[in-house]
């Protein structure tokens, strides 16, 4: 089935030999009919249960196939290249523009008895303390580029907004799937933050609870009481102006005044706007030449030659609160000097309380240096 995106790409939906959905972005006309998958892949029946921590009401995510997930394959095996010459991976065409398919290792995935999650919990060892149930979500890889060499920052803004429509796809798919409370779009980048493939790629979660992170931020717009805290924290940085990086017409990025990591930066868009899916033309036109822009003066941060790793995570609205809680970016990198990184250590593993070493201002200040000297 090919349908085409409000930005125009045309999007083709098809399955892979286990039934998984794969699903092509092409930018303009849909490509001739793609090959099918002949893998002799089982169908894909992942176990993925959700337990409850009581003392933190926290839901932890138990997944036992996830250990045995690909790891740092060599470039001829890796599973997101197109399959050529014989070989077939996880795309059976052997060319691409931008592809999403569901993980063939996922956090979150539909049990055969999906139906409301929050009325299956059961008791872990019969001890009702423990609750549990099945971590009904979706998790999907998204696939930004056919060449294995490239990154997310090294691509042209037409990519980059072939990208942006796939994650605005998406978010609006995932969202209205049963129980889902929270789409996240994130890429991880570099071996240092953990990733287990090289090739570029980014990840979506389709959360069935929300996550404690938002759960915080979330409990501070309601003591707020109404008041657009997203709009007064933008505000108050562009009237500070020491830590703006980028001021543009639509979006502005900035080091947070009480940043956490050696290397942080925040996007906002200037209005309010819930996820992807609630973007304008002009917005998305804005982010596709400031986002890559942005990535490209993160990897000249330490002028080293070495592209800097980072978490890149795009944070919308849970379900229920579009009305209050905003579309941001924040990306952070673990490393604080050249060929050195920052280890969670006994105050912020073990307490939750962060020291940073760096202060934001020095940050922001060799950001717009480097965003500058690029554009």
């Amino acid at each position: 089935m090919t349908d085409t995106t409000a930005g125009g790409v045309s999007r083709t939906v098809t399955r892979l030999a286990d039934g998984r959905e794969l699903i092509y972005f092409d930018e303009g006309p849909a490509a001739a009919p793609r090959p099918p998958d002949t893998r002799p892949l089982p169908p894909s029946r992942p176990s993925v249960e959700l337990r409850h921590d009581v003392l933190h009401d926290e839901w932890v995510t138990v997944t036992t196939h996830r250990n045995t997930r690909t790891f740092l394959p060599d470039a001829a095996a890796c599973p997101l290249c197109p399959s050529r010459d014989g070989r077939r991976s996880e795309i059976p065409a052997d060319d691409y523009d931008v592809v999403v398919f569901e993980n063939r290792f996922p956090s979150f995935a539909a049990s055969p008895e999906a139906a409301s999650p929050e009325t299956r919990p059961s008791p872990v060892d019969g001890e009702p303390l423990f609750a549990r149930r099945p971590g009904d979500g979706r998790c999907e890889v998204v696939c930004f580029s056919s060449d294995h060499t490239a990154s997310l920052g090294s691509l042209p803004p037409r990519r980059i907004r072939t990208v942006i429509e796939a994650w605005a796809d998406r978010t609006a798919e995932l969202s209205a799937l049963p129980g889902v409370q929270q789409v996240f779009c994130f890429e991880n980048r570099g071996e240092e933050i953990g990733v287990t493939l090289h090739h570029p790629h980014g990840q979506i979660y389709a959360y069935p609870f929300v996550p404690p992170r938002s759960r915080q931020v979330l409990a501070s717009l309601e003591r707020a009481a109404g008041r657009d805290l997203f709009g007064e924290v933008l505000a108050a940085e562009r009237r500070a102006g020491t830590r703006i990086v980028v001021d543009g017409e639509h979006w502005t990025a900035f080091v947070p005044a009480a940043a956490r990591w050696p290397v942080q930066l925040h996007l906002y868009p200037r209005r309010h706007v819930a996820g992807f899916p609630g973007l304008d033309e002009d917005e998305r036109a804005e982010l596709a030449e400031l986002y890559p822009a942005l990535l490209r003066a993160c990897d000249a941060y330490y002028d080293d030659d070495a592209p800097l790793p980072y978490v890149a995570g795009w944070h919308q609205a849970p379900r229920g609160a579009h009305d209050t809680y905003r579309l941001h970016l924040q990306l952070f990198s673990i490393r604080r000097a050249p060929g050195r990184l920052k280890f969670l250590a006994g105050s912020e593993s073990g307490m939750a309380a962060w020291i940073n070493d760096v202060a934001p201002e020095q940050v922001a200040e060799r950001l717009r240096e480097v965003v500058h000297k690029d554009g």
